[in-house]
């Protein structure tokens, strides 16, 4: 007679629930505190221009004032940690109490993908699979060459578009912080309890990044206030919310599939923060700008599609991914 297979140590309903405190502490984390929090003029301001925010009124709070990042930043570093904490603690059910301290903690970090494995192996395969993302970029690389913004062509300044950058407090939430705890809340805590609960890859690929785009609506609220509460402000909130649910969505399978083929939280991050700097393809732009190259705009946009597809199964594979076709 066949054994049948273990039950999952989570079940389904406890894996939603799970991936719903997450998702509710990191968003909620930026508005406990009164200095995290957004503040804008109770009263309706008059506003034409569409396309860029209205004037800052005084005591109002911005999510790009440095005073707002500042406190924003410290509270998604806490509710990362609780997060990480939550998973050992979830850990520690499983194993019924049974593992000491440092063994929790060690299972904790190789469950979200920062176990540590210096194998020449593991590191080629963190470092292609840290390139795939970059192949799919391949277009919007090439409208960059074209503009000469690529490092060490003419436009490109070390100073202006790094340093200048990455020492300010928006860029340390954008380029640094925000990848990080993203990356480690919405891929590696909610796929290890995905997974811990017998979730399907393609259901952990495809419906677990839906956390991550519903996570992000709450932008909705500032754009509609900085554009001035009309309804040109409610139309351009609720549509660029769309957008963005859509591409962040997108964008979440992608690393998650990077992040169940590795095993490691390092791919996601890194494709986190290159997607961060390049901005969404800008394509109509470049053919616009360069129409005389536009048949090569379009092979180079192309062939980044292919060079995905072709890529992003090969350069990702690690055996030992503790996601890919392995049990609990």
């Amino acid at each position: 007679m066949a054994v049948p297979p273990s039950a999952p140590p989570l079940s389904s309903l406890s894996a939603h629930l799970l991936a719903a405190s997450f998702a509710i502490s990191y968003v909620g984390s930026l508005y406990l505190s009164k200095h995290s929090r957004l503040r804008f003029s109770s009263t309706a301001v008059a506003h034409n221009q569409n396309d860029v925010p209205r004037q800052k009124y005084d005591g109002e709070r911005w999510r790009d004032d440095p005073d707002v990042i500042r406190a924003r930043l410290t509270a998604v570093t806490l509710s990362t940690l609780l997060s990480c904490a939550t998973i050992g603690w979830v850990l520690n059910h499983v194993d019924h109490g049974n593992s000491s301290t440092g063994d929790l903690i060690c299972a904790t970090l190789y469950w979200i993908g920062l176990g540590v494995d210096l194998s020449p192996a593991a590191l080629k395969t963190i470092f292609l699979s840290s390139l795939i993302t970059v192949v799919l970029f391949l277009g919007p690389l090439y409208g960059y060459y074209l503009d000469s913004s690529l490092p060490f062509q003419s436009r490109f300044s070390f100073k202006r578009d790094v340093y200048s950058v990455i020492r300010t407090w928006i860029g340390w939430r954008n380029y640094i912080i925000a990848p990080i705890t993203e990356e480690v809340v919405f891929r590696a805590c909610v796929l290890a309890v995905y997974h811990m609960s017998g979730a399907s890859v393609n259901k952990m690929i495809f419906l677990s990044p839906l956390w991550f785009g519903v996570a992000h609506m709450h932008h909705a609220w500032d754009v509609y206030n900085r554009f001035g509460r009309t309804t040109a402000a409610l139309r351009r909130a609720i549509l660029g919310t769309c957008f963005q649910l859509t591409y962040t969505s997108l964008f979440g399978s992608h690393v998650a599939y990077l992040f169940l083929r590795t095993g490691s939280i390092l791919p996601p991050i890194t494709a986190h923060i290159f997607c961060n700097v390049m901005g969404f393809p800008a394509l109509i732009e470049d053919l616009a700008r360069y129409s005389k190259r536009r048949y090569v705009i379009w092979f180079a946009y192309t062939m980044g599609v292919a060079g995905y597809v072709y890529t992003r199964s090969r350069w990702s594979e690690n055996p030992d991914s503790p996601y890919w076709n392995h049990s609990f």
